[in-house]
């Protein structure tokens, strides 16, 4: 039987539309849409979903045609056996574009969002308006104690009984916050996680994480062609933010905002800074 935060959990999820549906190799990539004007993507990272800009993207849909999707093999999409990692996320978003029909959208990316947008923008050479990077995972190495130690062990882990994998997610989620989630919004992150189809999915993207990913990319910041802006959670246990301070120093014209009171999951600690942040950006004279 489900508990009520499992039960709300899915009322929210179940709310936050999307709808949109694109065939991606053969597999089913959730997405949405909201607002008019210029288009702008959101993309998430790990483990998280879309879900992540349920309280962001209303106010930026004042501004701008908001898309959101949520990554091969997370949240809503399709959690099938086979390739999820950062090698195919930025051919997905580019693809993904070409299915919107937008040229040059503002991006405001996180985490491994980060490293997908960047991806897209110097290997595969999508322009873009601007970009903003929330705590992205750019320069290596990267992988948390956790991940280090899950990711050689994908079988192993993906068979745990589900109550100690619950345990490990939650511990794990838990960590990527500064204040306390509640357990509605715990569940949020939890949910595409959990049964047998969830738990092995999590440890199979934990098990494809690479560093050679970012290696693709980091010697060639110097490549990227637009207005960069970066967040960082000043109390960010997963990449500290100094990673964010060399990160601005690479690309050329990037500013460095380092958020107060705030860890790796910004959304959550401080999304109304999110907001000012991206508002402010968008407003700046950029090349049209």
């Amino acid at each position: 039987m489900l508990t009520r935060a499992e039960n709300n959990a899915g009322k929210q999820s179940t709310a936050w539309d999307l709808s949109g549906i694109y065939d991606f190799r053969g597999q089913q990539v959730r997405y949405g849409k909201t607002g008019k004007g210029s288009p702008l993507v959101f993309i998430h990272g790990t483990p998280f979903s879309s879900v992540v800009w349920r309280r962001i993207a209303p106010y930026i849909a004042t501004e701008r045609e908001v898309f959101y999707f949520d990554l091969l093999g997370y949240g809503k999409s399709d959690m099938k056996e086979g390739d999820v990692s950062l090698g195919v996320q930025n051919e997905l978003f580019t693809e993904l574009m070409d299915h919107w029909s937008i040229d040059r959208p503002d991006v405001v990316a996180h985490d491994f969002g980060g490293t997908t947008a960047l991806r897209a923008h110097i290997l595969n050479e999508r322009e873009y308006r601007s970009l903003t990077l929330i705590d992205p995972v750019a320069i290596g190495p990267s992988g948390s104690p956790f991940v280090q130690q899950a990711r050689p062990h994908e079988k192993v882990f993906a068979g745990l009984p589900a109550y100690i994998h619950q345990a490990i997610l939650r511990a794990y989620i838990a960590g990527a916050v500064h204040r306390s989630l509640s357990e509605e919004e715990m569940m949020l992150y939890m949910e595409p996680w959990l049964g047998d189809t969830g738990q092995a999915a999590f440890y199979r993207q934990i098990a494809q994480m690479s560093d050679r990913f970012t290696d693709d990319i980091e010697n060639r910041f110097k490549e990227v062609r637009c207005p960069v802006n970066i967040l960082w959670g000043e109390e960010d246990q997963w990449i500290p933010s100094a990673r964010g301070r060399l990160l601005a120093e690479r690309i050329p014209g990037a500013s460095l905002h380092i958020v107060p009171n705030a860890s790796h999951l910004v959304q959550e600690d401080a999304p109304e800074a999110i907001v000012a942040a991206i508002l402010h950006f968008l407003k700046r004279e950029v090349p049209s």
